[in-house]
């Protein structure tokens, strides 16, 4: 019997090895942590995991925590949202073009090298210091990373199948929704999945240049008051943030895989 079928008919075999591979080093890195910054380092420069997850319990009684999580969020996914519409629109609409793409390409090179980062004060010109500002660092971050991953992707589509679905009369929607777009899915997939802690990344960005709420800003104020037990509270609670989030797109793409690349088994069989 294989391994993956012996694991199925033992789901106590699965949930020992994820506690195995995944809690017991995290439980020893974390001891390791404690003993460090309890014996050999002071708490101002290596505070401690408890002293941590104190403040993290208080921030989240008083609501302190859960309101600048919230601000960050708005910011975080609202910026996502439109750089992953945007990205994935522009990405499957050059990639379908191999004259456009191949005339455009170093621009787009050129473009995705950018630090996003040094594009701040721009912002803050265009959009002031309030929430555009915040979205618009968000989706600058997550539009070129999308962009690029679905460009790449929508190349890699076999020409084969796209000349059958020609001769099948598809229009140009269905050719996109049926065989550009599963077939693609993985690239845009990893495109989507990288670029949400960049989100992240950008929101943060935003607020740590201007903001009066927000992780960033939680970050930014205890670092100015030199609260290592706070700056470490906020960037735990971006942590949580990517992950809960990773596992959902993870979820997400898992679970509307099997049904896109059903259909590209129809157009490669017609093929």
């Amino acid at each position: 019997m294989p391994a993956a079928g012996r694991d199925a008919a033992r789901p106590g075999t699965a949930v020992a090895r994820f506690v195995l591979l995944r809690v017991v080093p995290l439980a020893i890195v974390l001891a390791l942590w404690q003993a460090v910054s309890t014996w050999a380092i002071s708490p101002v420069y290596l505070p401690a995991p408890v002293s941590i997850a104190a403040r993290v319990g208080s921030w989240l009684a008083n609501g302190y925590l859960l309101h600048n999580c919230y601000t960050t969020l708005e910011e975080t996914i609202s910026g996502f949202v439109l750089g992953v519409v945007a990205g994935a629109l522009a990405g499957i609409a050059l990639g379908m073009s191999r004259w456009w793409s191949g005339l455009l390409s170093p621009y787009i090179n050129a473009l995705y090298a950018l630090p996003k980062v040094a594009l701040g004060p721009l912002f803050i010109l265009w959009f002031g210091i309030g929430l555009s500002m915040k979205i618009a660092m968000v989706g600058i971050f997550v539009f070129f990373v999308v962009f690029y991953n679905t460009w790449q992707g929508v190349k890699e589509v076999d020409a084969k199948l796209i000349q059958a679905m020609r001769l099948l009369r598809a229009s140009r929607l269905q050719m996109v929704l049926k065989l550009i777009v599963p077939s693609a899915l993985g690239w845009i997939f990893v495109g989507i999945r990288v670029s949400f802690p960049l989100a992240l990344v950008g929101a943060i960005v935003g607020e740590l240049i201007a903001s009066n709420s927000g992780i960033g800003y939680v970050i930014l104020n205890a670092a100015n008051t030199f609260d290592t037990v706070g700056l470490f509270a906020g960037l735990f609670a971006v942590m949580v943030i990517a992950v809960v989030f990773d596992v959902a797109l993870t979820y997400v793409y898992g679970r509307y895989t099997r049904r896109w690349a059903l259909q590209i088994k129809g157009v490669t069989a017609l093929s």
